[in-house]
């Protein structure tokens, strides 16, 4: 449904110092609205993180059972398939933003 399933995803936004200590303040207060379990990252939770992206902006992802290589591959793939900028990531918990799509309407 959303243009980051249907095509090729676009790069991640890049983000000054500024920008990400600004994005951090705001995430400080959000709870997790993703958790990626101990199936690891299917096209569902991808598609729900699109989702949670496209709705929100600024969305906070928990990571399930796994070494920190585990959870570093996990990032990396959830970047490169959603198109978001990891602003943080502390422990099991990955702060991802990703500027709303414009309505073509």
């Amino acid at each position: 449904m959303t243009a980051q399933t249907d095509g090729p995803t676009p790069p991640a936004p890049t983000l000054t110092t500024r920008e990400r200590a600004g994005l951090k303040a705001r995430a400080h207060a959000l709870e997790p609205l993703v958790r990626v379990g101990h199936a690891g990252l299917t096209d569902a939770s991808v598609a729900e993180i699109g989702r949670a992206l496209d709705s929100h902006e600024l969305i906070k992802v928990k990571l399930g059972e796994g070494d920190r290589d585990a959870r570093a591959e996990v990032t990396n793939a959830i970047q490169a398939r959603t198109g978001a900028a990891l602003v943080q990531q502390v422990g099991r918990v990955l702060v991802l933003w990703r500027p709303k799509p414009d309505d073509e309407a």
